[in-house]
């Protein structure tokens, strides 16, 4: 089959690679469509610890069942499915607590396992998600963000009527954003430098937008803030802008070896929360049915897809940060943008 693989940091390819097989309890998807996120391009430069080399890229896809490995009964060929890539070990100290997402030997399809920039992919049949009536893969490879993003949402200490301030109008900001008018907000506002992204935001219902939270008029500040940038500018400036009594969350990949500047007076004096979020748990089949649901226009969301050759044409116009969210179309030769696929 032909595959997106990266031979070493810096050094990308699409080649000709065995067929993948399932083991027990495996299948194999024919792959339809695979977005392309941060943590593919952090592989790419060398800049996520865990992966190994040559690896085939992509976390973030959709496809339809093509063959079953042994003992395998709850899927038939041909089912369209959506597949969790989180491969938990299931014993460790953190998944005992079912906390399998801080798992001690944790690993995921794509990123330190072959994935799905590929014409197949093999995960387990247990990771495998049927698809609701009437949505597409396209629309598909983005419950793995979404399930994120739900994940992001069990970890706040929500409350109806409450007023949102989003740092950043990529993928996963502008899904918090609309999880967050579904959930009951008063307000969401977007923060981002780029104004091109703000107006998706605004189009996906966010009430207010600036490329300076300075810009946005809330007197006391916002219950909830969560940064979806990982910049430490952003971050700083997020955590100022919580009002008494509210909450801060972490969900942006800031660098690890980055540090942020903040007041611990003002944390303790005004009882603010901050709180991490960190990939996927217990989240994923939620995040199915609210796509299934329409709770989230992902049409909107995604601006461009490409045939599995012009993988490097898709980093590039990533790292430009022009698109939306891009996609890979494995066994497809027709490339699109603005959306048409």
């Amino acid at each position: 089959m032909r595959a997106a693989v990266i031979e070493t940091p810096g050094k990308l390819s699409v080649t000709t690679v065995p067929d993948p097989e399932p083991g027990p309890g495996e299948v194999v998807v024919e792959v339809d469509a695979c977005g392309i996120c941060g943590t593919d391009i952090h592989i790419v430069d060398g800049d996520f610890a865990p992966a190994p080399y040559p690896i085939v890229p992509g976390h973030e896809f959709a496809g339809r069942v093509a063959a079953l490995g042994h003992g395998v009964t709850s899927l038939r060929v041909g089912d369209a499915v959506a597949v969790d890539p989180s491969l938990f070990c299931g014993s460790c100290h953190y998944c005992s607590l079912g906390h399998g997402n801080l798992c001690e030997d944790w690993n995921a399809i794509g990123n330190t396992r072959d994935g799905a920039c590929a014409e197949y992919a093999v995960a387990p049949v247990a990771n495998c998600h049927r698809l609701p009536e009437g949505v597409t893969a396209a629309q598909a490879a983005l419950i793995e963000p979404l399930s994120c993003a739900v994940r992001g949402f069990d970890r706040l200490p929500r409350k109806l009527g409450e007023h949102y301030l989003i740092y950043g109008a990529g993928t996963m900001g502008l899904l918090m954003a609309q999880l967050a008018r579904r959930g009951g907000a008063t307000s969401v506002s977007v923060v981002d430098l780029n104004e091109e992204r703000l107006k998706v935001a605004e189009q996906l219902g966010a009430d207010a937008t600036a490329t300076t939270a300075d810009s946005l008029s809330h007197r006391h500040g916002w219950e909830v803030v969560i940064d979806c940038t990982g910049v430490i500018a952003a971050i700083e400036d997020g955590l100022s802008r919580v009002r008494p009594g509210g909450t801060f969350q972490q969900f942006g990949v800031a660098p690890g070896e980055a540090t942020a500047s903040f007041s611990p007076f003002r944390v303790y004096n005004d009882e603010i929360t901050i709180v991490g979020s960190m990939a996927v748990l217990h989240s994923y089949s939620r995040a199915v049915e609210l796509m299934g649901s329409g709770a989230v226009d992902a049409d909107t969301m995604i601006s461009d897809a490409f045939p599995l050759d012009s993988y490097e044409d898709a980093v590039r116009k990533f790292r430009a940060g022009t698109g939306r969210k891009l996609q890979i179309l494995p066994n497809s030769t027709h490339q699109s943008q603005d959306g048409s696929r």
